[in-house]
């Protein structure tokens, strides 16, 4: 009884340099599956996949943007409010202490 043939896992690293050079199109599906060892349908499945999925790339990157844009203006609400209240703390402050030279 012959032994199943081990099967070549691709990480998605060698996935995406091999449907580059797919999207070149220099070589024929046939003489790149041949070169690599994947079916001509396999490579048809990840360039259709990776078109796909590309506009993704840069929805991502403009959310991530989106996300930075409002951590920031959250923590500069934040840090206007605590200067309010150091600022009111201190003026009460000086008032009782009878620091306050504009109160007399």
């Amino acid at each position: 009884m012959p032994k199943k043939a081990h099967r070549k896992r691709y990480s998605p690293q060698e996935k995406a340099r091999i449907v580059i050079e797919v999207l070149k199109e220099e070589k024929t599906l046939a003489q790149l599956a041949a070169a690599h060892g994947v079916h001509s349908n396999q490579l048809r499945k990840w360039r259709t996949q990776a078109l796909t999925l590309l506009p993704r790339v840069f929805d991502d990157e403009q959310q991530a943007l989106r996300d930075l844009e409002a951590q920031h203006a959250e923590e500069r609400d934040t840090l206007y409010a605590e200067i309010g209240r150091l600022t009111t703390q201190l003026t009460w402050l000086k008032k009782k202490s009878g620091l306050d030279v504009e109160a007399r």
